[in-house]
């Protein structure tokens, strides 16, 4: 049986940028690439980033920015129920963004699991 498994997270960039607007743009401008990168090679199926803001303004002139991202991504797996759904889904999202700057930090949800 196929389900889509999703989990939501932050993940934060640092770069630099000319004001808040202009770093939070381009951060969400790089992790869209990122993860739209990632549904082309079929690592994932789906993704949302659903906010962006500062999470550490430069502290001195041409200091970068700390962006927090909050995105969501998804992949489809095959297994026999939810639970081992949900177990091939984490380590498919986990092997997707490992290396990437969309990798979550700690505070990432449990995963939701949904029959297709």
């Amino acid at each position: 049986m196929a389900f889509a498994v999703s989990r939501a997270g932050t993940t934060r960039l640092t770069l630099h940028g000319g004001s808040d607007t202009t770093a939070c743009n381009e951060a969400e401008a790089d992790l869209a690439e990122t993860l739209e990168a990632l549904v082309a090679e079929g690592q994932l199926t789906d993704w949302e980033i659903a906010d962006a803001e500062v999470y550490e303004h430069p502290t001195a002139p041409f200091d970068p920015y700390t962006i927090a991202l909050a995105v969501e991504v998804t992949v489809t797996v095959d297994a026999d129920d939810a639970d081992a759904a949900a177990e091939e889904g984490m380590a498919a999202i986990e092997a997707a963004l490992a290396g990437t700057d969309a990798e979550p930090d700690d505070d990432a949800s449990s995963p939701t699991v949904e029959p297709i």
